[in-house]
């Protein structure tokens, strides 16, 4: 079994990574909330070679350097892929076991829901996080 497995709500596609993420983040940005249909985009960073996906995957581009990825048959929210950086973001719900996901930070908290109060200690970033 592969360290990190996931897919989509009716199976249609799945991926997996054997190595540990780059990172693990909450994104709070306008963007994430709405691909993602949620108040924040927590997700695990790989490099893209480091991932397998099988299935068919649709793609949208949320910015001009961002693509996201979600199953065409269920609509699930996969993955974000910045290609000129050479990484792909998997979101955490999409895993077959999400408790694997453990944040480091949070970033674009500026644009955070009001309502949701962030208090496990991560640091927050207001705008993007540092490089």
């Amino acid at each position: 079994m592969a360290k990190y497995e996931g897919g989509c709500l009716c199976g249609a596609v799945r991926y997996k990574a054997e190595v540990e993420p780059v990172n693990e983040r909450v994104c709070h940005c306008r963007i994430c909330q709405r691909a993602i249909g949620a108040a924040f985009n927590a997700r695990l960073l790989f490099r893209i070679d480091d991932v397998t996906i099988e299935g068919p995957v649709a793609t949208i581009h949320s910015t001009p350097d961002l693509k996201r990825g979600f199953c065409p048959a269920c609509g699930t929210t996969l993955f974000s892929r910045r290609d000129s950086r050479g990484i792909l973001g998997v979101t955490s719900g999409s895993l077959d076991d999400p408790s694997l996901f453990k944040p480091d930070m949070h970033f674009w908290t500026a644009s955070k829901q009001p309502w949701l109060i962030l208090d496990d200690g991560l640091p927050q970033y207001e705008g993007a996080p540092p490089a």
